[in-house]
């Protein structure tokens, strides 16, 4: 149960929610729901424990799990598997990263003191029915899409899409009453999101998840609560059922208020024209007059009254002509890499041209990441090279926004890129981003809010290659579908890794490589498909 007794939340100077009260009990399954940087991950990470509060409490009842929207990792960290790491969630994990170790050991130490060092802790995990935890750590990663050949892999040899599963398996696994999800079907497939709305829509517990997901919105919720940043008062709409309904509902409700507010309008016409017909003749008339102008006051009174949405800033992305460089602009030679005894890909090759769009497609794991990270030079390749034409300019987008200077403001930034100050500003405007939050560090963004900065940052840098990975996460539909046209129609060169099909229809590519095997072929829509999948 979650218990929450005049909640004040501000970040950055500006009021989240007021005074906010609310319970929920067992079976309460809300979508907080909102535009990009409203404010409700951090509204979640209060709840969460994670973030203070100005004013009020929070009482949660029971186990919790929670699911950030940043999973930036640490690849210094002791690493272990993703099994060790899922089972961590019943305090299993330390007990199975020791079984790891001793077994490797038994490879090249044989004594009898190894044997019954490794013995001893199979016993130990046994007796606290490790084996049947650890099946079902097993199954919750498979539901989840992970590969069964990719649970004893290191956390620092699979991609930053595979690490997300793990720790939402982990979450998922330890058996919390209560669960706070942001953002939970980021990076998932067809499969594994079906899997996990079933496993949401029947959790007997309390879930608050964050979400632009219209599906899991629709299956898993049966209420919604509205958070809506900008209209000051820092309020939220509470509304039993799914997003569907209560879309339809909003929308009756806007359909009734336009109607009242119309006939106000038609009434408070009627009366100042009366009133002013009558204004200047005979004192009784004025006498009318008047009273017909405090009548007509008063209607105004209620218009003013009338509930507003919150000002919210439109994007309006447009990314300027990219600078000239080479025909050729980038040309990979027999890339190879891989993490530690584990190959991601090998033997990759392509030539790509000016203006071409190029999708970088295949399974999670496959390393599409790792493919972009090599092309900007943030890792290195095992073998092959990588060679670009004379004046290319590259912009990197990084799916867990590694770029971002979260000390620094989106204006600092900006700033940094050459812009005047007038500029910088006009830029971060275009992506949605205006007022306050512009000169709030970068860390207390919300997630859409990082990704339209990382944007705005690549715009800033006026680049004629950009190397987007999953550039669409984290949107609302709205700044969604403006920033996806604005790509679409960009004249420059693009590599993309994406499992948003929309964007990819949007951008139409000219070619595709499928990882790991390395094959190029023409894009065609039958890819829109795998891309969903992947």
């Amino acid at each position: 149960m979650i218990s929450v007794a005049g909640l004040t939340v501000e970040v950055g100077g500006k009021l989240i929610v007021d005074e906010l009260t609310f319970s929920l009990g067992a079976g309460s399954k809300v979508g907080l729901v909102g535009r990009n940087g409203a404010g409700k991950t951090s509204l979640l990470k209060v709840i969460a424990g994670a973030a203070k509060a100005s004013k009020g409490s929070v009482t949660v009842q029971g186990n919790m799990g929670y699911l950030g929207q940043d999973t930036l990792f640490d690849r210094a960290a002791t690493p272990i598997s993703a099994l060790t790491r899922v089972l961590a969630g019943r305090e299993l994990g330390e007990l199975s990263a020791s079984m790891e170790r001793v077994r490797a050991s038994l490879e090249t130490d044989h004594s009898e003191k190894n044997i019954n060092r490794y013995t001893r802790l199979m016993e130990e995990f046994e007796h606290r029915d490790g084996y049947r935890a650890e099946a079902e750590a097993k199954a919750l990663l498979m539901g989840l899409g992970l590969k069964e050949d990719r649970f004893h892999l290191a956390l620092t040899e699979i991609s930053g899409g595979e690490r997300r599963r793990v720790e939402l398996a982990r979450i998922l696994f330890g058996g919390s009453e209560v669960l706070l999800l942001d953002e939970p079907t980021n990076h998932l497939d067809i499969d594994a999101k079906t899997w996990l709305l079933g496993y949401l829509k029947s959790y007997p517990g309390v879930l608050v998840v964050v979400s632009h997901d219209l599906e899991l919105l629709d299956e898993s919720i049966n209420r919604i609560f509205h958070l809506e940043r900008g209209s000051g008062d820092g309020d939220l709409i509470d509304f039993r059922g799914n997003y569907s309904s209560y879309q339809r509902a909003i929308a009756e409700r806007r359909r009734q208020q336009a109607q009242i507010t119309r006939r106000s309008m038609e009434e408070l016409n009627r009366l100042t024209r009366l009133a002013d017909s009558m204004r200047h003749q005979t004192a009784s008339r004025a006498r009318v007059a008047k009273s017909l102008d405090s009548r007509a006051e008063r209607i105004r009174d209620t218009l003013d009254e009338t509930p507003k949405r919150g000002q919210t800033v439109k994007v309006t992305a447009k990314m300027p002509d990219p600078l000239p460089c080479g025909r050729i602009v980038v040309e990979a030679d027999g890339l190879c890499k891989g993490y530690g005894t584990h190959t991601v890909f090998e033997d990759v090759e392509f030539v790509i041209e000016r203006g071409e769009r190029f999708l970088v497609a295949g399974l999670n794991g496959a390393g599409k990441t790792t493919l972009l990270q090599l092309l900007s030079g943030r890792a290195a390749t095992d073998l092959g090279s990588v060679v670009y034409s004379d004046r290319v300019s590259i912009g990197y987008f990084a799916q867990e926004h590694e770029e971002l200077d979260f000390a620094a403001s989106p204006l600092e930034q900006t700033i940094a890129k050459g812009l005047a100050l007038t500029d910088a500003m006009a830029t971060l405007a275009a992506f949605g981003l205006a007022g306050e939050v512009v000169r709030q560090p970068s860390g207390t963004l919300s997630g859409g809010e990082k990704t339209k900065l990382a944007l705005a940052l690549l715009v800033a840098g006026r680049h004629n290659l950009l190397l987007l990975d999953e550039p669409t996460n984290n949107l609302d539909p709205e700044s969604r579908n403006a920033i996806s046209k604005s790509l679409s129609q960009w004249k420059g060169t693009m590599i993309c890794v994406t499992h948003d099909a929309n964007f990819a229809r949007m951008l139409n590519p000219d070619r595709v490589l499928m990882l790991p095997e390395g094959t190029i072929d023409y894009f065609s829509d039958e890819y829109l498909e795998l891309i969903e999948l992947a």
